[in-house]
């Protein structure tokens, strides 16, 4: 039986090679270069919008333990991105370009995959769909989905800007690791007190861009809007992305007061992005209240921030825990429309949807992954009909159930969280 899959980005992309590297024949319908959502600007598959980042790798961490949650199930996004991988301390993060090559080069050589360049109005009536549209999706595809599941919810992420490494007075800045933690992959932009308040007046009365919508804004807390964040108070940001601790200035051996950290986003290492610096204001207004920052007085940005829409679907009242529609289950979903938030997160979703759908197509049961595993506790998060006030949820230890004895260290606890995981994944597969 024939799959389709809609949408090539990571969830999309992952859920079609998941689908044939078992066995299924697959359709991967993707609408660019014929027509590009307002937050994407490539041809290729899979491409990143609002970060480089991969989030960390370690094992003590909820992303790390997702990570190696894919490897097991053979995550095609994790094949590239290690291939494409640029220096991030403790986190994996790529060069967005060669990425998205990668991946398309993985989607489009592989024997069970037929991609075809055009955009999906109408679901396709034969064989098994699986929706991976992604947080943009419009026009009539997405009245048909809101037929299928009723309205749709929606929040607002953000991307940060980019500047080329050229233009950074290195003079203001320093290369180093947090507590010394892995290579010192990031440049730091120390800022005084004085520098820093200057900084903080200019970004809470900077004018920033229209959203054009009509009902109040939602915000995602892991995508917050710097000057959103910034609002909430003076000191808030210096418990947040410019937070000082664990870092010092080898000039004077001393803690700045602030520090903006810039990681590197392409390979040459000829482009940084502002780590945590998400943001909505106007383009001029980025330039302005940003060059106050000493070390980036004369930063030539090649991409200012944006914010976007991000819609996604009543999950917990239309979904099973293998991510196919309750009453149409040949019909699956993948990815951020699911309400799992993050690239790893959606591309996870993305997985198991694939390999769901195609024990479908092949008359097995589906899988619903233990709930001790991280892929697990996501898939039944956004699938349990007892969810209240349904937002979006991306990896994280406390979605697990708890282990039968306490540990009190965290670094432990989150170690033993995580090799219970996969070794109940393991049993699994």
């Amino acid at each position: 039986m024939q799959i389709h899959v809609i949408g090539g980005g990571l969830a999309g992309c992952e859920a079609a090679y998941a689908a044939a590297s078992r066995g299924a024949e697959v359709v991967l319908h993707e609408m660019k270069p014929h027509r590009y959502s307002p937050a994407h600007s490539m041809e290729d598959l899979c491409e990143l919008v609002c970060s480089n980042s991969l989030k960390a790798s370690r094992l003590d961490s909820a992303g790390g333990l997702l990570k190696a949650e894919m490897e097991i199930l053979g995550s095609c996004t994790l094949m590239a991105a290690k291939v494409t991988s640029v220096p991030a301390g403790g986190a994996l993060a790529v060069d967005r370009t060669l990425f998205a090559k990668e991946v398309t080069r993985l989607i489009s050589t592989h024997p069970g995959i037929t991609v075809l360049r055009e955009e999906v109005t109408a679901l396709p009536r034969d064989g098994i769909t699986i929706i991976a549209t992604g947080p943009l999706t419009d026009g009539a595809l997405a009245e048909e989905i809101r037929t299928l599941c009723g309205d749709t919810l929606r929040f607002y992420d953000a991307a940060a800007p980019i500047v080329e490494r050229s233009s950074i007075d290195m003079e203001n800045a320093f290369f180093a690791a947090r507590y010394g933690r892995g290579d010192d992959d990031y440049i730091n932009c120390p800022m005084t007190e004085a520098e820093y308040d200057a900084f903080y007046a200019a970004l809470i009365t900077a004018e920033r861009a229209p959203l054009h919508e009509a009902d109040t804004v939602k915000v995602f807390e892991g995508c917050m809007p710097v000057e959103v964040m910034a609002a909430r108070g003076r000191d808030t940001l210096l418990y947040g992305p410019l937070r000082p601790v664990g870092l010092r200035n080898p000039k004077d051996d001393k803690r700045p007061f602030a520090v903006v950290q810039l990681r590197q986003d392409n390979r040459e290492g000829t482009l940084y992005n502002l780590v945590g610096f998400q943001t909505n204001l106007k383009w001029g207004e980025q330039k302005r209240v940003f060059s106050m920052i000493p070390a980036l007085k004369n930063a030539e940005f090649v991409r200012y921030g944006v914010m976007h829409r991000n819609s996604f679907i009543r999950s917990p009242e239309v979904l099973s825990g293998d991510f196919s529609l309750r009453l149409w289950p040949d019909i699956f979903f993948a990815g951020q429309i699911t309400g799992v938030e993050g690239y790893m997160e959606s591309a996870a979703s993305g997985i198991m949807a694939g390999i769901n759908a195609a024990r479908r197509g092949n008359g097995q049961e589906t899988v619903i992954l233990p709930p001790e595993t991280m892929l697990g506790a996501l898939s039944r998060y956004i699938s349990d009909s007892a969810c209240g006030d349904f937002q979006p949820m991306n990896a994280n230890f406390g979605i697990l159930p708890p282990l039968p004895t306490r540990i009190r260290d965290k670094h432990e606890r989150y170690l033993a969280l995580s090799r219970r995981s996969l070794a109940q994944l393991t049993e699994k597969f």
